[in-house]
């Protein structure tokens, strides 16, 4: 075999002449020359010779390949002796030649199909698995791959032979098992896709199919390899990591376990993902759903007739099969963006997505199968019983591009006309759940996904796969306008539906255990529960019940869910049971009181376990002792507390220093550590001191200052902040601060999206939707990509983007602009100072039993319940249920209004809110202590009542209420107590 190292010209142009003889030899033209009564004969010997080309016994297929294995740039962009060159490109044009000679033995008048399919098998394994086939070629000798002669028998054969295939392939890799580099089958994959849509080339031939290919046999053709590399992938990946887990800080991932880049063909840029660019565009998905259902026009005359099944019809499910596939390949071999580009493609696809729910809804909500009986072609791929074959329903038509406007990009997205787009108010909407049955949860336990991923067949779970993960990427920018009242790309009621399929199968797959063949589908319906759920939690469009209902039958007692979660958690929070992933997964199937118990029941545990260590949570020697300032409380807590770290979790017995500098008085039982923290959180969360301010809208809730980093030690006094806030959450002490629900989201470790900043800044949430939504041009609203933050008298210009100050907002980027600038304000901004936040409050609060509440289930009713709070109150000094004084309370306290109800239980025990459980869990109980007073018996009925104040001592959440006798005065008081925003100090 000619070495194409070799510099030596004889040997080139020796070499030359014997590889252009091969081909003339090979050529029925070439014999025209000799007479008529030979030519049978001439005819006779060119099939022989081809015949032996595509025999095994030439070896011509191993030997074309170990040459142009050693090829690296195209022949024309090496610099060599020009005759050098035309010989070397005369070599390479010849062994291409000779490899698709028995190609064209069908017009030889012969009918040697079996020596056809030896041949095809060969090239398949041998050529069309080099690395980068086509850029090692010459660009001029590529269309001769792939035309329609060569490559649809490769692919056809390729499905007919396919584990003869495959298995030569795998021995092929056997060889050299010890070696870092791509399988064989994933070559054979990119070199199939590249000469299919002509990826290999920047010209004109770039973007469109190969002229004749047969769709449907390509398609199953790249799902088979797909699903067999993927298998190779994982395997490959588990015996690394078996030899490689010891090793600290080894990355076993497969794009590091793989030299992707083991040869560049002479291109410093490319890359083997670089081959799949066409998957990522939308005439590539355009193409194949548009494709004619019969594919008796792509050339299966080549075909033995037993074979025609081979050649069947292409419908949505193939498409699906084929885009799960390619998901989960970008997913692991493209390390930087993951499976981002073909998300982004498939969710903006008009009619794609809809498409796809119409074959889930058939399927999963009218119990009628939607598939063939025909057998899957890449069933030997995937483990389990595969009866499915392909989906018959009919495609959706799309309509054309109609501009930029977003809203018609999502009515294409939808599949429905603009007419059918009817806005519904959420609220209005969320009203009618009361209309419906008292515990409809029943309708919402979705029947086929019972048993979760093990229930269902293979082509449900490709569709929910691909749902799953498209939808929950369009999820992140639709905003609430398009979801609610657009109600694009589905109806409410489609949403709902959405919703129970996917909690339906979260709850099962988890609660049964996920096997590794089903982590890629539970994981993308995680993902869109999470945000369906959270976009609920916002706004309502789902009936409660919806969310509990798979677990309504089987739901574990409490404490019996909260050990077994602490049990099966690692060290680092995460569970491994299957109760532990429901609990830290889908808490919400759970009801709020039941997490809340939960929660209680985690920190009931952790002392316990405390207490058996050795570590006091009582008075006694391992109590801390503090003394505080009353003028310097939060200087005098940082510096006692803050190094104590988890320590914190153990009885704080304070004393305090009054302003005077003496001593005060009094022992802590509880009721001075509870004022100090209270205290303390009061000043450090006022926005005088500078680490926490206020959002702009009506609630006005509290959000880190972004700038406290310009304060002395600014991030160390809001790590601080987070172990209080955790201490008076393990201790069960109610602070009276609402956080901004952006601000939780980042505790909880979730991302915050466009639609969540009108919570924060509700002006520029409005700005933004006017951008996102301008039907003119963008470029007249002079915006780039930076924002002008101004701190300390200072104004600083921040860039969204690398580059971004010089980076105009017009029409085709601001979906960009929007989402950077919202990006920027829910969560880049404010990062810095949740992690410290997060760290100082996961030293006494574990992660996972943050976990069991979202950003909304942290605030509170803006009322008390009137009758819990009297069930539960105690009585001291000689009241009792039964006093006058008591029973006017009681009316008095029922006709305020729920803010003076919320102002008087801050009066007495320093917190506007009630306990998450009611006020049978606050602790000490709220109690309403006798101020004797001297007054007339006739004060009842007129004359001079009592003219005491009430008084309370927040400590032990106790009101001192003088013995009035009528109800007026007794409201003017308690009124004027509490807007005196005083308490002690009116004794």
């Amino acid at each position: 075999m000619f070495d194409y190292s070799s510099q030596r010209v004889q040997d080139v142009a020796l070499t030359s002449t014997a590889m252009r003889l091969s081909v003339l030899l090979t050529d029925p033209k070439s014999w025209n020359c000799i007479a008529d009564d030979a030519c049978k004969d001439a005819n006779n010997a060119v099939k022989n010779l081809v015949q032996f080309i595509g025999s095994k016994r030439s070896g011509l297929y191993n030997c074309i390949r170990k040459f142009i294995c050693k090829l690296k740039a195209p022949v024309s962009r090496q610099e060599s002796v020009s005759c050098q060159t035309d010989d070397r490109f005369l070599i390479v044009a010849s062994a291409i030649t000779l490899s698709l000679r028995p190609f064209h033995l069908i017009n030889m008048d012969t009918n040697d199909n079996g020596m056809l399919e030896c041949a095809v098998e060969q090239y398949c394994v041998s050529l069309l698995t080099i690395p980068w086939l086509p850029q090692r070629l010459p660009a001029i000798l590529v269309p001769a791959l792939r035309h329609k002669s060569v490559l649809s028998p490769c692919l056809r054969t390729s499905l007919i032979s396919k584990e003869k295939i495959l298995k030569e392939i795998s021995e092929m890799d056997q060889l050299d098992i010890t070696s870092r580099k791509m399988p064989h089958v994933g070559w054979l994959l990119a070199n199939t896709v590249c000469l299919a849509t002509g990826s290999f080339t920047s010209s004109l031939d770039s973007g469109k199919f190969t002229e004749g290919l047969d769709y449907a046999s390509y398609i199953h053709v790249v799902i088979l390899l797909a699903d067999n590399l993927l298998a190779s992938l994982e395997n490959f990946g588990r015996m690394t990591r078996n030899t490689e887990e010891l090793q600290a800080g080894n990355d076993t991932s497969a794009e590091s376990v793989f030299h992707m880049d083991e040869t560049t063909c002479g291109f410093s840029n490319l890359f083997y993902m670089d081959l799949f660019k066409p998957i990522f565009q939308q005439w590539h998905l355009k193409k194949l759903l548009a494709f004619e259902k019969d594919a008796s026009g792509s050339g299966t005359d080549n075909l033995p007739s037993t074979n025609q099944q081979y050649s069947r019809k292409c419908g949505l499910l193939d498409v699906a099969y084929y885009y799960s596939c390619m998901l989960q390949l970008f997913s692991i071999l493209n390390p930087l963006l993951k499976s981002l580009p073909v998300l982004n493609m498939l969710s903006f696809t008009p009619g794609f997505l809809f498409s796809l729910w119409g074959e889930l809804e058939k399927s999963l909500f009218q119990q009628k199968k939607h598939i063939v009986n025909s057998k899957s072609l890449y069933a030997n791929a995937i483990s389990g019983d595969i009866s499915d074959g392909v989906s018959d329903g009919r495609q959706k038509r799309f309509g054309k591009d109609t501009g930029y406007k977003w809203a018609n990009v999502l009515q294409k997205i939808t599949g429905k006309p603009p007419t059918e787009n009817v806005f519904v108010d959420s609220v209005n909407s969320s009203s009618n759940f009361s209309q419906t049955e008292e515990d409809p949860s029943d309708m919402w336990d979705i029947e086929p996904l019972r048993r979760g991923p093990e229930g269902i067949s293979r082509d449900i779970a490709c569709l929910l796969l691909l749902f799953c993960s498209t939808y929950s990427h369009l999820l992140l920018i639709l905003d609430d306008i398009e979801f609610y009242e657009k109600q694009v790309p589905f109806t409410l009621e489609q949403q709902r539906k959405i919703a129970s399929m996917v909690n339906t199968l979260v709850y099962n797959s988890l609660s049964r255990g996920v096997t590794p063949q089903h982590r890629a589908i539970v994981d993308s319906a995680v993902r869109c529960l999470h945000l369906l759920y959270e976009r609920d939690c916002r706004s309502k469009f789902c009936h409660p019940s919806l969310w509990l209902s798979p677990g309504k039958n089987n739901r574990m007692p409490i404490a019996v869910a909260a050990r077994t979660h602490e049990v099966s958690s690692g060290a680092d929070g995460t569970a491994s049971s299957s109760m532990g992933s429901v609990i830290t997964t889908m808490p919400h199937v759970f009801p709020f009181e039941e997490r809340v118990k939960m929660f209680r029941e985690f920190i009931s545990m952790d002392k316990v376990s405390r207490r058996l260590a050795g570590e006091g949570t009582g008075p006694g020697s391992r109590s801390i002792e503090v003394v505080i300032r009353r003028g310097h409380i939060f200087e005098d807590g940082l510096q006692q507390l803050n190094s104590l770290g988890s320590r914190l979790k153990s009885a704080i017995h304070v004393s305090f220093v009054s302003e005077s500098g003496l001593p005060e008085a009094g022992l802590d039982y509880g009721g001075l550590s509870k004022e100090f923290l209270t205290d303390l959180s009061k000043v450090a969360f006022s926005a005088e001191y500078g680490l926490f301010c206020q959002t702009s809208t009506s609630d006005r809730l509290l959000i880190p200052n972004t700038t406290a980093r310009y304060l002395d030690n600014g991030i160390q006094m809001i790590e601080f902040l987070g172990r209080i806030v955790g201490k008076a959450l393990y201790e069960g002490i109610l602070l009276d601060f609402y956080f901004s629900q952006v601000f939780v989201q980042k505790l909880l470790g979730r991302y915050s999206f466009l639609d969540e900043l009108s919570t924060l800044d509700p002006e520029l949430y409005r700005n933004l939707m006017y951008v996102k939504h301008y039907d003119g041009d963008v470029e007249d609203l002079s915006l780039d990509f930076t924002v002008t933050e101004e701190s300390l008298g200072k104004r600083h210009v921040v860039e969204l983007k690398p580059g971004g100050k010089d980076i105009s907002v017009t029409n085709e980027n601001k979906l960009q602009y929007v989402h950077a600038m919202a990006d920027y304000k829910l969560n880049r901004q404010i990062l810095p100072f949740s992690n410290a936040f997060y760290r100082g409050l996961t030293d006494l609060i574990s992660p996972s039993w943050l976990k069991l509440f979202n950003a909304i289930t942290f605030g509170g009713d803006h009322d008390i319940d009137v009758e819990d709070l009297r069930k539960n109150a105690q009585y001291t000094g000689g009241y009792s249920e039964g006093s006058r004084t008591i029973k006017l309370f009681w009316e008095v306290f029922a006709g305020f209004e729920p803010r003076e109800r919320c102002m008087l239980l801050k009066f007495v025990t320093s917190c506007s809110r009630a306990p998450l459980l009611g006020f049978k869990h606050l602790h000490p109980a709220f109690t309403i202590h006798k101020v004797a007073c001297d007054a007339p018996l006739w004060a009842s009925f007129g004359g001079q009542d009592v003219d005491r104040l009430p008084s309370a001592s927040t400590c032990y959440n106790t009101l001192k209420l003088p013995t009035y006798k009528r109800a007026s005065t007794l409201r003017a008081k308690l009124l004027y107590a509490i807007n005196s925003n005083a308490g002690f100090e009116l004794s």
